[in-house]
């Protein structure tokens, strides 16, 4: 029996184990484990939808073990990779119970986390938008803010009512985009709160926000966020945030409650202690996905540095190249196992896309521009199509119907327990009577007495 494991439940690990079912179906003599934080995958393109109450929060995570059939799932923690022996310590469960998994070959799916950087205050008051929990926790935040603000007792409404998000790229002119239409659109329900109070403020470190797609599509959807009252701040960073507000790094302050964190990500920390080369804390690879000089070790995805045969630099690490990534480590695991001749990844980005609020997007398709609803109807048509499984594409386009038709919800999905008590339980009615308790007659004369 070989022993494949696969660390990472996101895109590159979950299509990965996908890849090898498909690859190993009828095959006995291979075994196939997928360790993962999370017992669902999350389809992090539509991320800000759920912060935004566009769509149900259930709508976007399909339970790993509906996707893979033959697969064996570990939902754990990765705590430690020990290259020379073959093995990974994971730990589970409510007791941190550990367990050691014997590996003959080991792909790296691990992701990236968030890097603050160690900005000031960013750790204690910073919001993220990485998991779920990440786009939950904003929705409830707006709302209970919304919620405060609309109150007579409420101190300081500008700051409570400013709302930053740092970074321009996709993540941040998504979160930004949501944020404000989330907000406006809830102004409806609080009478008591003034719409020209409301700000949203997009920190930006370049000259245009989104330069993944060039400056006139970034430049474009910079004048329909600032259209919509979103202030787009370029050139500048944020170099710390306390009680008070988010201090950028060129002396300015936004007095302000709320900060959303886009603007930074680091690899996996796990992988510093691994006995290969690095770039900047990711594990270079060759063309084969490969790890030179460890045998049956593979990496991709954001924990890896993957050339680009066509430009000599590195492919971008996004979610359509860790796909395909996860496809050539498959076939070069089988290959390998069968003794033959590993392929090497070669993939020409297709296009990229985001969603600016308002039915309005922008991308950049086979080299060509799109902006406005075309490229808003492209997004949506393009993820829909890449959403895993049926039900979740059903359950999400009838989330986009009903969009048009009927208001967000303004509802916190709160996981705080029901109020309860702890008393003795009452004696029974007889032994009252006898005791001459409250209400009854023994009761009655005993309280006559005392008048």
């Amino acid at each position: 029996m070989r022993h494949i494991v696969i660390l990472g439940g996101g895109f590159g690990g979950v299509h990965a184990a996908l890849e090898l079912e498909r690859l190993l179906r009828g095959r006995t003599d291979v075994e196939v484990t997928l360790v993962c934080r999370d017992n669902f995958f999350l389809f992090t393109p539509m991320l800000h939808e759920v912060a935004a109450g566009d769509i149900d929060i259930t709508h976007i995570v399909s339970p790993i073990r509906a996707l893979l059939k033959r697969a064996r799932v570990f939902v754990g923690d990765v705590e430690a990779i020990d290259a020379a022996r073959r093995t990974v310590r994971v730990t589970h469960g409510f007791a941190r119970h550990a367990h050691e998994l014997v590996y003959d070959e080991l792909v790296l799916a691990l992701g990236s986390i968030t890097n603050f950087f160690g900005l000031p205050g960013l750790e204690a008051r910073a919001l993220t938008m990485k998991t779920l929990g990440d786009a939950i926790h904003l929705r409830n935040r707006l709302i209970a803010t919304l919620e405060e603000a609309d109150t007579e007792c409420a101190q300081d409404t500008d700051r409570l009512l400013t709302f930053v998000v740092a970074g321009g790229g996709f993540a941040g002119v998504e979160t930004i985009a949501g944020v404000n239409d989330f907000v406006r659109e809830g102004l409806a329900y609080y009478p008591h709160v003034r719409p020209d109070r409301v700000r949203t403020v997009l920190v930006h470190a370049g000259d245009v926000i989104l330069p993944e797609l060039g400056r006139r599509l970034g430049a474009y959807a910079q004048r329909k966020l600032t259209a919509r009252g979103v202030e787009v701040v370029t050139g500048a960073r944020v170099a710390g945030v306390s009680a008070s507000g988010v201090t950028l790094d060129d002396g300015r302050r936004i007095p302000a409650t709320l900060l959303v964190w886009t603007a930074g990500t680091s690899p996996h920390p796990l992988l510093q202690a691994l006995p290969c080369p690095l770039d900047k804390g990711r594990v270079q690879v060759d063309d084969t996905l490969a790890v030179p000089g460890h045998p049956g070790l593979w990496a991709l995805g954001d924990c890896a540095v993957v050339p680009n045969r066509r430009t000599g630099t590195p492919h971008p690490p996004t979610a359509q190249h860790a796909l395909r990534q996860a496809k050539t480590v498959a076939r070069n695991i089988v290959a390998r196992l069968d003794g033959l001749r590993l392929q090497p990844f070669d993939f020409t980005t297709i296009g990229q896309l985001a969603a600016i609020g308002k039915r309005t997007g922008v991308a950049r398709v086979f080299g060509i521009n799109f902006s406005g609803f075309v490229a808003w109807w492209l997004w949506r048509t393009i993820y829909l199509g890449k959403l895993p499984r049926l039900e979740k594409k059903v359950r999400v386009a009838i989330d986009w119907t009903l969009d048009l038709i009927f208001a967000r919800d303004f509802v916190q999905f709160l996981t705080v327990r029901a109020p309860a008590m702890s008393m003795p339980e009452p004696p029974p009615a007889s032994s009252r009577e006898k005791t001459g308790g409250p209400g009854t007659r023994a009761g009655r004369q005993v309280e006559a007495v005392r008048r």
